[in-house]
């Protein structure tokens, strides 16, 4: 009979007992029938409605389908041998040195590619062709990175050598043409944001040189962030992923590409199902520009941004924490000529809510160059819009960059000091500029001591650090900061928004609550 129970014993042995009678057939059965169906009538009500889905019984018509498009992409690269084991120091006029060197560079000359044979390097990756008639096939940038020559393995036997169209290392993606003698097999890319956690993805691929190797998972999670690169956005799937995956497709139930396998999460350098790659959604809009241009061409804002916490959020007067703040603005870019400044904290782009920081650099490189976008931003309380012509960012970083405009030095008037929040507050002077290492293009109040204790601490806050603007205000004095920090608290606030600069210009945002203050001790003044 073959069944098999793991409940306790009396249920085992009745669950036993129907089974035959069933098998009997006759009164028997009709008997073992009324008994099947007697569940407790409690626990039925109490248990919810569920749909009865499993996973697919068999993947065997879409992987024959889908085999002969992904491909095995093998790469050389002819590298100089660098020598293992270094020739001896020996004193001068040793009579062993002549001996010795003469070993050594007779061994490094057999061994450098205009000596001898080359040391040949060769990987293996995964690939898929998304254009049979005109052999354009799409892998990881990684895959074939400094390569010198690029085989594609089909899996009918079939090697084609192809030529690199174009890279981009920010999202590790590469597109490649051979010549075909014939059209090949091709497969189509569908939409990554229909799928959801819990659907059934397949994994084609050239794991440790087995080229055809089908693996079934689920997707994971989605919109994951493993900082490998600005445009971070992975799919994470169980399906098994190892080396040599990289660059082959991930497969919806309907064959369609909606992901491009790239990473794994492994101690031990095999898979333990946690993978990822890169959506379809990222990888077609790149893909296309590789094709028609060997280049990326994603859009330029200018501006350098940090994440929105609770604690900035509630400094800013916000109900919950998103929107991406700026931090600073690149001079002459589309973001300063547009009139978005530093302590902005930017809502929309171009029509779309901005939940968190790491959206935006994906919002505005996705969005056509050149292209007047409206940006609505909070400043100082008060929302508005700006309209920004954005720039292209390649050109941005290929550029020269300008030079930082240095204010011209004035005579200090007698340093001011003061406290708060457990800093220790110091007006700018020479003397402290050169003690912490300011640049003189730094204005603001500087931080001379930080008490471990405090609330400044907590966030980091150190010694050298000057305070740009509290509450998005400019300060230049310790009695600004002080004045600036009284006026919130009689407000209400809960907390500060200090902008910070370290030495040479660069700012970040910090939060600093006031209920997180402690006591001053009798010995001690309590801060202004």
């Amino acid at each position: 009979m073959g069944l098999i129970s793991i409940d306790v014993a009396g249920k085992a042995v009745r669950t036993a007992v129907v089974a035959a009678l069933l098998a009997t057939g006759g009164a028997g059965a009709a008997m073992a029938q009324s008994a099947v169906a007697e569940p407790d009538a409690s626990a039925e009500a109490a248990r919810p409605a569920m749909p009865m889905r499993h996973g697919p019984d068999s993947v065997a018509d879409l992987a024959e389908r889908l085999l002969d498009a992904v491909v095995n992409v093998s790469t050389t690269q002819i590298v100089a041998d660098q020598r293992s084991v270094k020739p001896p120091k020996l004193p001068e006029g040793s009579p062993f040195q002549e001996f010795f060197e003469d070993f050594f560079n007779r061994r490094g000359r057999r061994n450098q590619p205009n000596g001898g044979v080359p040391r040949r390097v060769q990987s293996l990756g995964s690939g898929f062709v998304v254009d049979g008639k005109n052999g354009i096939i799409v892998t990881n940038n990684h895959v074939i990175d400094k390569a010198d020559e690029i085989v594609i393995n089909f899996n009918d036997g079939t090697k084609l050598t192809a030529e690199l169209l174009g890279t981009d290392s920010k999202t590790d993606l590469a597109v490649l043409k051979v010549k075909p003698v014939k059209p090949l097999k091709a497969v189509k890319f569908g939409d990554s944001q229909k799928i959801r956690v819990g659907d059934w993805v397949m994994a084609i691929g050239n794991p440790f040189n087995l080229g055809g190797t089908v693996t079934v998972g689920i997707v994971s999670a989605r919109n994951r962030d493993i900082r490998s690169g600005p445009y971070d956005d992975y799919i994470q799937t169980d399906a098994a992923i190892n080396r040599g995956n990289s660059g082959g497709p991930l497969f919806n139930m309907y064959g369609e590409v909606v992901g491009i396998n790239t990473a794994i999460i492994s101690p031990s350098g095999g898979s333990i199902g946690i993978g990822f790659a890169i959506p379809s959604q990222i990888a077609t809009k790149v893909i296309n520009q590789l094709r028609e241009y060997g280049e990326t061409r994603r859009g330029w804002l200018g501006v350098r941004i940090q994440q929105v916490n609770d604690d900035i959020a509630d400094s800013l007067g916000l109900d919950e924490a998103y929107g991406a703040l700026v931090a600073g603005v690149t001079p002459d870019g589309p973001a300063a000529k547009g009139g978005i400044q530093p302590g902005d904290l930017i809502l929309e782009f171009d029509g779309r809510k901005v939940d968190s920081m790491r959206e935006l650099p994906r919002m505005v490189a996705e969005t056509e160059i050149s292209k007047e976008v409206a940006v609505r931003v909070l400043r100082k309380g008060k929302e508005m819009t700006l309209a920004i012509t954005l720039g292209r960012l390649e050109d941005f970083e290929n550029g020269n960059k300008e030079d930082e405009q240095v204010e011209e030095e004035q005579e200090p008037e007698a340093a001011q000091t003061g406290e708060a929040l457990g800093m220790v507050l110091a007006e700018l002077d020479p003397a402290l500029r050169a003690q912490f290492k300011i640049d003189d293009s730094v204005t603001g109040v500087v931080v001379t001591e930080v008490d471990p204790a405090s609330p400044a601490a907590e966030k980091r806050v150190q010694a050298g650090d000057v305070i740009v603007e509290v509450a998005q205000e400019a300060v230049a004095t310790p009695a600004d900061v002080e004045g600036r920090i009284k006026d919130l608290a009689d407000d209400g606030r809960r907390s500060v928004l200090l902008l910070l600069s370290n030495g040479t210009g660069e700012l970040r945002f910090v939060a600093v609550r006031f209920d997180e203050i402690a006591e001053p001790e009798e010995d001690k003044e309590p801060a202004q």
